[in-house]
């Protein structure tokens, strides 16, 4: 389990495969200059609320990593997150879609 931190107090503890492709949108936005929400579910032990952030390129934020292996990446994972971040409500975590199986009723853009 990973953890993504924004300037240096507001933490999530996410899952070291997600975080990762979480990083590579995120980056990618910020080099292109592009501020944009993002937002999580915090966990249950937090009372199951939701955190927003403003990402935009002077914002301090840390990527933390408990493995370490490099996960493999899944190029539908990373269009799937760069859609939420394009959208007006900003990046979220959605489900990693299956490229081996068709689509569930719930879709890849479910929020996890």
């Amino acid at each position: 389990m990973g953890q993504f931190v924004y300037e240096g107090k507001t933490k999530a503890e996410i899952e070291d495969r997600a975080l990762t492709h979480l990083q590579l949108v995120i980056t990618a936005k910020l080099r292109r200059g592009e501020p944009f929400p993002f937002s999580w579910k915090e966990d249950a032990s937090l009372g199951n609320g939701k955190t927003a952030v403003w990402m935009h390129p002077r914002t301090a934020m840390a990527f933390n990593y408990r493995g370490s292996r490099q996960p493999s990446i899944n190029r539908h994972w990373i269009e799937a997150l760069a859609f939420t971040a394009n959208a007006p409500s900003g990046l979220y975590l959605v489900r990693e879609p299956d490229t081996s199986a068709p689509n569930d009723d719930k879709g890849p853009l479910a929020p996890v």
